[in-house]
């Protein structure tokens, strides 16, 4: 196994007293770390003093074999870019004014660009989409339009390691994509090796190669996403009461309606969905089957249904399971089918809906005609 080129040992964190100790964490080159935990937890904490913003209390950061203590300003700049959450400061820079600041490690005691420089700040505002903003008063464009130039800035700084705390904070979801999908473009051509922090599970199970979990007091869990996700443990990380978050599939729920089940959902292959979620908005709890633990509507029926009827993926669905859901219905007022028509595996759902129809229930077949 070859050398970590970034961790830290026994790294110690806190302003007068220990936040967090014996924070340990190793990266191979170009690898993507995110930290995650509730407010509060420490993840600003943890990066401000990574990029020595802020002095440790205890342990050492190694960059590349080397400790990060003993690196001149300049030869740390030329290493290790951060993009922080604060506000930066300017009076009347533009955003290339702004981005190519990002190019002072390089330029010597007068601070002028070269051509090379130029072209830097050029390539990276285009890789992150702010070329045409380019001219325009850094104070006035919008949140996420800073957020970029100040990506556009780290990048033409050309660093080993970038440090990020919450960047995709004031993005909207295109440009969240694009952000990360720049990420791992520059890890794959650069070698850039990423620490940063998320609220957004769902993008850090997607982007990271390693997960660290923090709590507030102490380092919960460090590894790989698949070890990290398990079903169940965000929802004890971040102490989730009202409402509840699937590590399969990143997807959050609120809260199910509470009571009896007043409404049938014969659904299937995704076409659920959102009937569930309208029937929670109005409170009306509903019962939904018979579901195969690998549809796509199962993990959502699962958190909002009163009762999920559901059967194992892959197997026939069995007369017991046909006759639970048949009584469930019998005590709803009315049945919604979702589907238009019914796959050779559904052979009981087309029964469930028979039943209703021969039984006098209400059906309603939501945003599309009956089909067969």
């Amino acid at each position: 196994m070859r050398d970590p080129y970034f961790f830290t040992e026994k790294m110690c964190v806190g302003h007068k007293s220990p936040l967090i100790e014996d924070i340990r964490i190793r990266l191979d080159r170009g690898e993507i770390l995110t930290l995650i935990g509730p407010n509060g937890a420490g993840k600003s904490t943890v990066l401000k003093s990574i990029a020595r913003q802020i002095g440790l209390m205890g342990g050492a950061v190694y960059l590349d074999g080397r400790s990060l203590e003993h690196m001149s300003g300049a030869e740390l700049a030329r290493k290790m870019a951060i993009v922080l959450t604060e506000r930066l400061r300017t009076e009347r820079m533009t955003c290339e004014d702004v981005a190519a600041t990002g190019r002072y490690p390089y330029t010597g005691h007068f601070g002028i660009l070269s051509e090379k420089d130029r072209r830097a700040v050029r390539e990276a505002m285009e890789l992150v989409h702010v070329a045409e903003i380019r001219d325009q008063d850094f104070g006035k464009v919008s949140d996420g339009q800073r957020q970029r130039v100040m990506l556009a800035r780290a990048i033409c700084q050309e660093p080993e390691i970038i440090i990020l705390d919450e960047p995709t904070s004031y993005l909207d979801v295109k440009y969240k994509l694009e952000f990360l999908s720049v990420l791992q473009e520059m890890r794959k051509k650069r070698d850039l090796t990423v620490v940063m922090a998320l609220h957004e599970l769902d993008l850090a199970a997607r982007v990271s190669d390693k997960v660290l979990c923090l709590n507030g007091r102490y380092v919960d869990r460090f590894g790989r996403p698949e070890e990290v996700f398990e079903q169940g443990y965000i929802s004890r990380l971040f102490g989730i009461s009202a409402g509840s978050f699937d590590e399969g599939n990143g997807n959050m729920e609120l809260e199910a309606a509470k009571g009896e089940a007043e409404v049938f959902v014969i659904a299937g292959g995704g076409t659920g969905r959102n009937t569930y979620r309208s029937l929670q908005r109005r409170g009306i709890p509903f019962a939904t089957g018979i579901l195969f633990q690998n549809d796509l509507d199962y993990p959502v029926a699962r958190a909002l249904a009163a009762d999920c009827i559901a059967a194992e993926s892959f197997e026939p669905i069995s007369g017991e399971l046909l006759l639970e859901a048949r009584e469930k219905m019998e005590t709803c007022k009315k049945v919604i089918c979702c589907r238009e028509a019914f796959g050779t595996y559904e052979a009981a759902n087309r029964e469930l809906l028979a039943f209703a129809e021969k039984g006098g229930k209400t059906v309603e077949w939501p945003g599309a005609e009956r089909g067969g």
